[in-house]
Formats: C-alpha cells, sequence, structure tokens
C-alpha cells in the first residue's frame, strides 16, 4: 500500500470505531506521537509523568484491573 491508500483505509476504520475507551487511545497514539523520546528521559520529565498520572488517578481518569479485564474481552469478541 502507499500512503495515500494507508491513510485512506485509517480513516474508514476510525469512523467505524464505537468503543470510546479504544477512540481515546488513538487520540493519545496521535497527540503524543512527538512526544516519544528515545533512550532514557530526564528526571524532570519522569517526575512531571508521574505528578501527571497522579492528577489523572486524583480525578478518577483510571480503570480498574475488572474494568480492563472487560475491554480487553470486548475486543475479543470483535
Amino acid at each position: 500500500m502507499d500512503l495515500r491508500t494507508d491513510i485512506k483505509w485509517i480513516h474508514e476504520e476510525i469512523d467505524k470505531v464505537e468503543d470510546p475507551t479504544f477512540l481515546e487511545a488513538i487520540k493519545n497514539l496521535l497527540k503524543y506521537r512527538n512526544k516519544v523520546t528515545p533512550g532514557r528521559i530526564s528526571i524532570e520529565q519522569y517526575n512531571r509523568e508521574l505528578d501527571e498520572s497522579e492528577a489523572q488517578i486524583e480525578r478518577g481518569e483510571f480503570h480498574t484491573q475488572d474494568q480492563v479485564r472487560q475491554i480487553i474481552d470486548g475486543w475479543e469478541k470483535e
């Protein structure tokens, strides 16, 4: 496949997605794709990421282990 064909296929597949958790994963992939740092990150970056993760937990933005299992089970049924 060429790049244009790949992009068209990706658009078509995203239009079919109804699972909000999967859409959130795609959104995060796109949002953070340029922030991926090969190798080690600085201690400052590490601490920022920890702080943000803790803030997300405090806001209730997380899944329990049981919820994750249910999400995965849903993927397997597709």
